[in-house]
Order: structure tokens, then sequence, then C-alpha cells
């Protein structure tokens, strides 16, 4: 059996678990009586596949969970735009960290500190109470498995600057995409040496002449087939684009990173008791597993892990994130170089 079917076994065991203590546990809740009342939590999120989260929610609570995406790149928009006109309808509000702290500057959101963050790291809470991170959106370095010998995998970051890799790669633009060029310069901060060592990797990387896609969602498809044998893409792909021949490079001491999530309550939510209701389901375990298990996700619930071969024994760590300023003098510098 293979170990994305035995985890989700283990999800299905666990849900027949809770059903088993019946709708006692559902009713001990006590914002239960006026969630329902309320009748559904709106969440605005830019995180996919996670239908199976939403449903669970109502077949737990009776309270229905109403899911709208929002892209990233409008998120900030949308949401002041509808907040200062008294027309936001969500409860609560899902995103990358930064957006957060955006939002959460504007007075958009309001504090609520559920229960369950008793199971996440101390430095995952906001001191505020306002946002709670509960997953890294993990990078790595991601290969086909049928056509890289065991051999050649990178042990390094440092290794995929190796001229064997030229017009083998694929990678989002390190000149546009954001969240690119901040992994670029977390591979500074916590990976190499010194900056000279950092700028050679960066210099051998642009001379294997990746293929450059516009974020990371397009860079499985051409390893799945075979144009590019390497990327760097997302571990979560192994599991959601399974069975393709996708397999993630185990580094040698060296950290995996990526982008933090997390959620928090809107400010003057409509609906307050749902969207607290909605915050306790998403922290527990069972979304927890639902979002590793299904998703892929690196999720911070302690002992929670994606059905990912070797994954739980990797280190991974939020990336600090740049300021504007900083993404735009970077980008200047990575033109000279890509």
């Amino acid at each position: 059996m293979k170990p994305r079917d035995i985890a989700r076994l283990l999800v299905v065991f666990s849900l027949v678990l809770a059903m088993a203590a019946g709708t006692t546990l559902a009713s001990e809740h006590p914002l239960l009586e006026d969630a329902r009342q309320e009748g559904k939590a709106v969440f605005y999120a830019n995180i996919t596949g996670v239908e199976s989260i939403m449903e669970a929610f109502e077949a737990e609570y009776d309270v229905v969970g109403e899911y709208t995406r929002v892209s990233t790149a409008v998120y900030i928009p949308t949401v002041q735009t509808e907040f200062q006109a008294g027309r936001l309808v969500a409860d609560v509000l899902q995103g990358p960290l930064p957006v957060l702290q955006i939002l959460k500057e504007f007075g958009v959101l309001a504090e609520y500190v559920s229960p369950v963050t008793e199971n996440y790291p101390e430095w995952s809470k906001d001191p505020d109470g306002v946002i709670q991170q509960f997953g890294i959106e993990t990078v790595a370095l991601i290969y086909n498995s049928e056509l890289v010998d065991p051999a050649e995998v990178p042990r390094s970051y440092a290794d995929l600057a190796d001229p064997k890799w030229r017009d083998r790669i694929v990678m989002p633009d390190p000149i546009t995409h954001a969240t690119t060029i901040t992994w670029l310069v977390g591979l500074k901060e916590n990976v190499f040496a010194t900056e000279a060592e950092w700028m050679d990797f960066l210099r051998g990387l642009a001379a294997n002449r990746p293929m450059f896609v516009a974020s990371f969602g397009p860079t499985p498809g051409p390893i799945e087939t075979g144009e590019k044998h390497i990327g760097i893409s997302m571990p979560k792909y192994i599991v959601t684009r399974a069975p393709a021949p996708l397999d993630w490079a185990r580094l040698d001491g060296q950290p995996l990173m990526g982008s933090a999530r997390g959620i928090a309550l809107a400010a003057n939510a409509p609906r307050p008791n749902a969207g607290k209701l909605f915050m306790d389901y998403w922290l527990s375990q069972a979304a927890a597993n639902m979002l590793a298990t299904d998703v892929g996700e690196w999720v911070l619930y302690e002992g929670v892990f994606p059905p990912i071969d070797g994954i739980a024994d990797a280190e991974v760590i939020p990336l600090r994130e740049l300021s504007d300023e900083e993404i735009q003098k970077w980008s200047e510098v990575f033109q000279t170089i890509f």
C-alpha cells in the first residue's frame, strides 16, 4: 500500500472515531448554538484543494463553510475595498503571512485566539492574538524519478548549478515572481556561507538556461512529461499529481524553506461565532490531516506530515518576507544574472 493510501486510511479512521463520539463532541462546542443560528461561515482564501475540509466542517457542525478563492495578486485590494465600503462578507481570512499582516495593520482583522493553537509551535502565534500561522508553503528541488538516476539527484542546492543540468531545469521567473525572489534571497541568508558563494550559485544556475514559468503552479508539468528533468518547485505536487513520477531531493544538512500561511477572524465579521467555529476546525488535527494528505501541505500542527517519503525528517523553516523595496532591488539584480 502506498504511503498516501495509508495516510488516507488514518484520516478516515480518525473521522470514524470522531463520528463514533457522535454529536456529543460537536454539541459540547460553546459556540455551536450561536453558529448554527448564523448559518454559515464565509471563508476567503488563496489555497486550493480544500473542499474536503469544507464538507467535513458542515458534516460535523451542521454549519455551512462557504469558500471564496481570492488570488494573492488581488487579495489585499479586494478585501480592503470591501472592508472600507462596509461590505466585507468574509468571516475568516486565510493567506500568506505578509498579506494578513498588511490587512492587520489596516484594521481588517480581529483578535481571536483559538484554543486549538496549543498544538502549534509558539513562534507560529501572533503576540497580539490576531493571526495564527498554520503551515509553510514549502519549496524544494523536484525531479522526474524515472529520468533522473539516483546518483544524479542533488545533495545540495549548489548542485543545481552543475553544468549537467543545462537545459533540464524549470523554475518560476526569478525576475517577476516575488516568492521565487524571496526564496533565492533565503538561500543567501540561510544556506550559503558567503554572498560570493551565493552569487556563484546564481550565475551557475543561470548558465544552465532554466525554463522560466509564471509561478510554481506550472512547474511540475514539464517535469512530469520529461520536457525538463528537475525544477525549483513544491513537494506538495508529489501528492496532488500522483501517480506522476515526481520525487524530491533530500539535501545534506540544508533546510527546506517556504512562505508561511496564516488565518484570522475578520473584524466586524457578519457571523463571528460561525467564523470562530470554522477557525477552530481549520486548526484542528482532523483538518490538518486533510490538508497534509489531500493537498500535500506542510502543516504546523504537531506530529502531522504530508504522505511524502522522508519529508517528516526534513528541517522546514519560514522565509523572511521581503519588503516591496527589497523585492524590487533583487529583481533588478537578477535581471543582470538571468
